[in-house]
């Protein structure tokens, strides 16, 4: 990847993307889940440009949703609707309507209140709801709180018991179709044991509501597997495959998975260029052109990404710096006290595992224009999302300045 050729191109901060890297990463999945019938779903919330979700559907993915704009964002991207999923804890009447009407593969329900809504809705519509639940394991995902969803402490699903007499309900009404079950314990999963776990007790209930003649055909894994930001140990497909597979035994359920992070989380960089350096007392700082507002994993989550600095400097000193954004707030960091070259202006700072909540969680705090957005496939690269402009910022608002 020719850094800065691209940075001289589109200019900085800027997000890349490796198209290639897309492709078979979702290969890889499609292959470890071939001895079944299977939905792989990308989660679209983990980069949402248009471009990057019609390359997914182009190689037969569905899309996961947690709102109706991404729902609508599937759709216009070439998603079939009736591989598209919309789940999320909080969806309002209008989004519930929406989805209705564009007949996608079903919503997944999170609560017996939003069940009963939904109900109410199609029942107004005229129309059959094909839902699915999402269960709450209960299961400790070993992963950062902040991403954790599988427990009962965290907002999300029901327990086993209230899942049942949703099911229940459903199957009596006839504006409510209960055609899947879903469960997701969590992000960047690094470990087997909980997933194997989850999957089973979900199976479990499956097979107890086939019992009762609640006929489920789409067994909803969740996505989560981790990818390596520094020294993690990672699961494989085929293992992570197997272990589900395993749980499966005597049903026959078309499994769907939602990968995000898996899938371009490793094919995403940020670029971003030096302005100058700055020492406070022993204290180094690398002030860069890109800030918390383009990527905020690491003020957000702590999170670690592993940072390339392309000094100019002819035999440079090497000493620890934080490498800092503009932003008026101390939490504008990408990195604190790592071994760094000595820099000129102009130089550039990559930060890896960049293509998975970077662009998709950035804003335009303290009025700054978010990042352009490139993709790079077989050797060529291609605007996929133009650099915002002051003009974009203040659209919504001009025309009500009294």
């Amino acid at each position: 990847m020719d850094f800065h050729k691209l940075a001289k191109k589109y200019d900085t901060p800027l997000y890349v993307y490796d198209f290639n890297h897309f492709t078979k990463q979702f290969n890889k999945l499609k292959k470890a889940f071939k001895a079944r019938k299977s939905i792989i779903s990308y989660a679209v919330k983990a980069n949402s440009n248009l471009s990057v979700i019609k390359h997914f559907a182009s190689l037969g993915s569905g899309a996961d949703c947690v709102s109706i704009g991404e729902v609508k964002r599937a759709l216009l991207a070439g998603v079939d609707k009736y591989k598209i999923i919309f789940s999320g804890v909080g969806k309002r009447d209008d989004e519930i309507k929406e989805a209705l009407e564009r007949d996608i593969l079903m919503i997944n329900v999170e609560s017996e209140a939003e069940l009963a809504r939904v109900h109410d809705i199609a029942k107004e519509m005229g129309k059959t709801a094909r839902i699915s639940i999402r269960v709450n394991p209960n299961i400790d995902p070993k992963t950062h709180p902040y991403i954790s969803t599988g427990l009962h402490e965290n907002k999300f699903g029901v327990d086993i018991e209230t899942a049942k007499k949703m099911y229940i309900f459903a199957k009596k009404s006839e504006f409510l179709n209960p055609v899947g079950i879903h469960f997701h314990i969590g992000s960047q999963l690094t470990e087997l044991e909980p997933i194997k776990e989850a999957s089973a007790i979900v199976a479990d209930l499956v097979r107890s509501l086939k019992a009762i003649s609640v006929d489920i055909k789409f067994f909803d894994v969740g996505g989560g597997l981790g990818i390596k930001y520094k020294d993690e140990k990672l699961i494989e497909p085929y293992d992570y495959a197997q272990a589900i597979l395993s749980t499966l035994s005597g049903l026959d359920v078309t499994i769907v998975c939602e990968p995000g992070r898996f899938l371009v989380g490793n094919g995403g960089y940020f670029i971003t260029k030096v302005l100058y350096e700055k020492v406070n007392g022993d204290k180094r700082f690398v002030i860069v052109d890109g800030a918390m507002n383009d990527l905020i994993r690491p003020s957000l989550y702590n999170a670690y990404h592993k940072i390339e600095v392309l000094s100019t400097v002819e035999n440079p000193e090497i000493s620890k710096a934080n490498i800092v954004g503009p932003i008026c707030e101390s939490g504008d960091f990408f990195a604190k006290n790592i071994d760094v070259p000595q820099t000129n202006p102009g130089d550039l700072v990559v930060i890896y595992s960049a293509g998975a909540y970077g662009f998709t969680m950035s804003s335009n705090y303290n009025t700054r224009p978010r990042a352009a957005e490139v993709a790079v496939e077989n050797g060529e690269d291609r605007i996929i999302r133009r650099r915002e402009t002051f003009e974009d910022l203040i659209a919504c608002e001009i025309d009500y300045l009294v």
